[in-house]
């Protein structure tokens, strides 16, 4: 709103005459009442306060109220204000030709003493500004000594919109403007006891009109190009640059990509952003929130009273600014917001990039620190796609894999033991902040900042960079599916369904108690697509495990008849949630390259593979992610293993059905912690049988799984066959491998499995270089379910093929008969689950095998070797 003000006198700004640096007699500062109270204590001067013993006790005496500790300044804020205590009630204010003048307008002065603007050069001490900023010592700026015109301040409606937290635009009216007859200046200081503008030509005390308001009528010619105040509070002054002087921190081509929802990089637009603004350090603070009447900052910084920090709204992009000098990282705040219906609510940034530790919910300011040395590996990620490339997954909860240990710790330990076992990636469960450590941050209240409860976002730089430079990717699972409900996060956000979808059957997740995303509003998607884009770009995160997928493409996901409402077309498929999806994944590839997206989809959704510009046969363009996990195979071989073997011929379809559909997405295998929780049993502990049985099958599961087509994926603790189920507050049961433990043979023997498993894949081209090719996949046998056997080669771009054999019945097969190609004179044995060294009964193939000129399997030659019991065993051309 413009700066409006009551007519004043014709007559012409009069010129500044400065008082003599050297004169201190208050005779020059025009007659003025003694100061009494509260406010006769702040205006010692600095050297009467030492002479008193008072000198603030080693601490700079310009400390500002907000860097007191304890409790908020206890001044007069001013007539009219809830601090006032008189029960008396104050004289109307007048103009000099006795006009009365509206309540809480200042009076214009009553003879040519400019006491609405004296000096108080003798009241303010020359201690260096809180914020370290440089200022004019008291006793060599002139004071103003000239008359000015009469000057009524702030107009009702302003004052009453800025006290409720309800204006549009304080820019409009705080701060310095030309006015007929000078230049304006207003402040909005609550708990102020007085107010002083400093320029280099001049200061000049504001009068103070009650309710924390301050001003005063100049007789300049112009707005100074730079002014500060000096801020009088109970037993401190704060030396600060004027928040309301300064134009707009962000730019229109940022208003104009936040209006059509193609900010890229809106990290870089909302939320804190420390900077240098109009030659000023301080931080711009931006939030989007369109429907709210009015937006405020608090902190730290103003002891979570906002109401002197009123936010500007930036037009009809629903974003609210505010550039706060001499505000920096470390300071904590949040955003008052008043809600349509007047209410406030206190809301933590939803682009904030650090945050407290939970269960504190403020926002930091930050700037990151962190100096990258991953360039090699950067440059050489995008070589090869990840569905042409080795890719074994072991997946890691950070907060229990080594309990207490921060970024900066784990980074010291969990990249040499995962090279160690050869996995090529680590997938990290949710990093992103979220309230409550038991949904293993699934249930995210802070999408732009790693949890602050193993460290900073610098330390979490550092853990990649660590795992980067030990050949080691990095892949992240990324939920934007749905948010919690909490007060202080996203919904409702600024009163009215914002993030969350208006329709409340559209919004409320029905398995999850959660808000579902509104996928079709620009805004939001904007902050989604955003999101994907800056953990790749500022984490240098090689790949995004896209959670809960299903749930977002069917709107009638968990829902019954009646509780959900159809597409424009008449189907159930989330049509906004398929353009989101679509959207995102072009622009991650795009600007991203090297990077892979990973969809956690249960269904048989058509072409979630697929590039989003193919059409499939519903019509639809691909979803446009590089791979999907293969929840079908997981759910049938392991329904399979965990039968009893004499019972497993029943079950054999369960574990060659996975071919029927193996070409028709880009698969992950996943054994992910989904499966070793709530009463689901660790892997090991699903097998039937003794514990030499249990062992046994799960090495041969292991092996059949890293020789099927797709890429691998194995929880943590998997790998060395922990026996109970995994739990968030203790992690892996390490001690299973203290050799002073009488079974850490067994779990060790697991382990070393797992890197063989891994070395032999890296080097064996034929288990994933054709992965998604159908030509690389040839079955031997598939139905010799009688004998519980199944054989297959896998074959690399060249020919060069594996044979890999399971045996899952717990007898020993001698001469066991498979057909071959002719084209291979001799088969070497290269891994063996049954081995010694892995805990095994040690029934191995030790010499060379020699194909037969015997048709067998529908092939010219034959093989005949020793399968293990409740084993894989793995050969390739000698």
């Amino acid at each position: 709103m413009p700066l409006t003000f009551p007519a004043h006198p014709a007559e012409e700004a009069l010129p500044v005459t400065p008082r003599p640096p050297s004169d201190d007699s208050p005779k020059k500062n025009g007659a003025k009442k003694p100061a009494t109270g509260k406010k006769a204590a702040v205006q010692k001067t600095a050297a009467q306060q030492t002479a008193a013993g008072k000198p603030a006790e080693g601490k700079p005496a310009a400390k500002s109220p907000e860097r007191s500790a304890g409790k908020k300044p206890t001044g007069n804020k001013g007539a009219g204000s809830k601090g006032a205590k008189s029960s008396e009630k104050a004289p109307a204010p007048a103009a000099a030709d006795g006009t009365p003048v509206p309540a809480g307008v200042a009076a214009a002065p009553t003879d040519n003493s400019p006491a609405a603007i004296g000096s108080t050069a003798d009241s303010l001490d020359n201690s260096p500004s809180p914020h370290g900023s440089s200022r004019t010592p008291a006793d060599s700026v002139p004071a103003l000594t000239d008359s000015v015109p009469a000057f009524a301040g702030l107009g009702p409606d302003d004052r009453e919109r800025l006290l409720s937290g309800t204006h549009h635009d304080p820019h409009g009216v705080l701060g310095a403007h030309p006015v007929p007859g000078g230049v304006a200046f207003l402040a909005f200081r609550p708990y102020a006891l007085g107010v002083t503008v400093v320029t280099d030509d001049l200061r000049a005390e504001l009068h103070d009109d009650g309710d924390g308001f301050f001003s005063a009528l100049l007789p300049l010619r112009a707005v100074p190009d730079a002014y500060r105040l000096l801020v009088a509070y109970e037993g401190t002054v704060q030396d600060t640059e004027d928040a309301y002087r300064f134009l707009p921190a962000l730019g229109e081509l940022d208003l104009h990509l936040l209006g059509e929802g193609r900010h890229e990089q809106l990290w870089q637009a909302l939320g804190a952003e420390p900077m240098t603004h109009q030659g000023v350090a301080g931080t711009r603070f931006t939030v989007w929130a369109p429907n709210a009447r009015g937006v405020r900052l608090a902190g730290t910084f103003n002891f979570w009273d906002g109401t002197g920090y009123p936010m500007r709204s930036l037009g009809s992009t629903g974003v609210w600014e505010l550039f706060v000098p001499g505000i920096g990282e470390g300071e904590l705040y949040k955003f008052e917001i008043t809600r349509p219906d007047g209410s406030l609510t206190l809301r933590a940034d939803p682009m904030a990039r650090r945050t407290e530790v939970p269960p504190r919910t403020s926002s930091i300011v930050h700037t990151s620190h962190h100096t990258w040395q991953d360039e090699e590996w950067m440059a050489g990620r995008g070589e090869r796609p990840a569905h042409e490339a080795p890719f074994s997954v072991y997946e890691v909860h950070l907060a229990s894999w080594r309990p207490g240990l921060t970024y900066r710790q784990l980074a010291q330990q969990l990249p040499a033991y995962v090279a160690d076992l050869g996995f090529t990636h680590v997938e990290l469960m949710p990093v992103a902040e979220h309230p409550f450590g038991g949904s293993w941050g699934y249930q995210v209240t802070g999408f732009y900042a790693p949890t602050a409860r193993l460290g900073t976002p610098d330390d979490f730089k550092h853990l990649v960079d660590a795992l980067h430079q030990a050949g080691i990717g990095v892949l992240m699972d990324w939920v934007p599916a749905h948010f919690p409900r909490d007060e202080w996060a996203l919904a409702a956000f600024d009163g009215r369904p914002l993030y969350e979808h208006a329709d409340p059957q559209r919004a409320a997740h029905p398995d999850w108690g959660t808000l579902e995303f509104d996928f079709g509003r620009r805004e939001v998607r904007n902050f989604l697509v955003a999101n994907a884009v800056y953990w790749c770009q500022e984490f240098h995160i090689d790949g995004l495990r896209v959670d809960a997928v299903a749930s977002m493409l069917y709107l009638d996901y968990s829902r019954e008849p009646g509780q959900w409402t159809p597409n424009e077309h008449g189907g159930r498929e989330n049509l906004d949630a398929v353009a989101f999806l679509q959207e995102m994944n072009a622009t991650v590839y795009r600007r991203n390259p090297g990077v892979v997206t990973i969809a956690e989809e249960s269904t048989a959704w058509d072409g979630v593979t697929r590039a989003t510009h193919h059409s499939g046969p519903g019509g639809f363009g691909g979803l446009g992610f590089g791979l999907k996990w293969n929840m079908g195979w997981m759910h049938d071989s392991l329904d399979y293993v965990q039968h009893e073997p004499v019972h497993r011929k029943y079950h054999h379809h369960e574990m060659t059905f996975s071919m029927v559909y193996a070409y028709s997405e880009n698969y992950v295998l996943p054994i992910s912690h989904d499966e070793v929780v709530h009463g689901k049993k660790s892997l090991v502990s699903k097998m039937p049988g003794d514990w030499w049985q249990q062992r046994a099958t799960t090495r041969a599961y292991l092996g059949y799984m890293w020789a099927h087509p797709g890429k691998q994926l194995l929880f943590m603790g998997q790998e060395f066959a922990q026996g109970a189920e995994w739990s968030e507050t203790h992690g892996p049961d390490w001690w299973l491998l203290d050799p002073a433990y009488p079974a850490e043979a067994d779990h060790r023997g697991v382990r070393d499995l797992v890197r063989d498993l891994n070395t032999v894949y890296r080097h064996t081209p034929a288990l994933w270089q054709q992965d998604t090719d159908p030509s690389g996949f040839q079955w031997v046998v598939g139905d010799a379910a009688e004998d519980n056997v199944f054989a297959f080669l896998r074959l690399d771009a060249e020919g060069v093929p594996l044979l890999a054999v399971s045996n899952l019945s717990p007898v020993v097969r001698h001469a066991y008969r498979l057909g071959v190609p002719d084209s291979v004179p001799a088969w070497q044995e290269t891994l063996n689950t049954d081995s010694a060294r892995y805990g095994g009964s040690d029934v191995t193939n030790p010499d060379v095998v020699k194909p037969e000129l015997q048709a067998w399997h529908g092939r010219p030659a034959s093989i005949r070797l020793t399968l293990p019991p409740l084993s894989t065993v793995w050969l390739r051309p000698a």
